[in-house]
């Protein structure tokens, strides 16, 4: 697995943070800073998500995709899945994630609460490299509801 990440600036000028990321299977993910009021030059544009955002955002795209692949192979009828995903991170650097809190919501027909359960728990024990890396400076917790379609 490969990425390059390279530094854009603000709106195409060499100052700012905005970055680009250019993933090995030829996608795109651009990133910006937030404003920094005190230093603008070190602040970014608000033009797009802030790394840490993005690394919270790729672990419930990762957790969600083990927990739909899951449940499909348990011959469940899921038709929905989405995950909120809430977090702190530490107030000095390095502000690694101290503890992220993961809600599922998972829509289908007669989806048991159980297999849910179950499939979110396996996720986070054995599949989701991401949440099990975060796992090493956060506390992860998670909670579910399953909806009737």
């Amino acid at each position: 697995m490969e990425c390059t990440v390279s530094w854009t600036g603000a709106a195409g000028t060499r100052s700012g943070m905005g970055f680009v990321a250019e993933t090995g299977s030829g996608h795109i993910i651009a990133m910006d800073g937030a404003p920094d009021a005190a230093k603008p030059e070190n602040g970014g544009a608000n033009l797009a998500p802030r790394p840490m955002e993005t690394v919270l955002a790729g672990t419930g795209g990762c957790t969600a995709y083990d927990v739909v692949l899951i449940l499909k192979r348990g011959r469940h009828a899921v038709q929905g899945c989405s995950v909120k995903l809430t977090s702190e991170r530490a107030s000095e650097d390095p502000k690694v994630f101290t503890q992220i809190h993961m809600h599922f919501t998972v829509t289908g027909k007669a989806v048991p609460a159980a297999a849910v359960e179950r499939a979110i728990a396996m996720s986070h024990e054995k599949y989701c490299s991401a949440s099990i890396m975060l796992a090493k400076t956060a506390q992860i917790t998670t909670s579910f509801e399953v909806h009737e379609i």
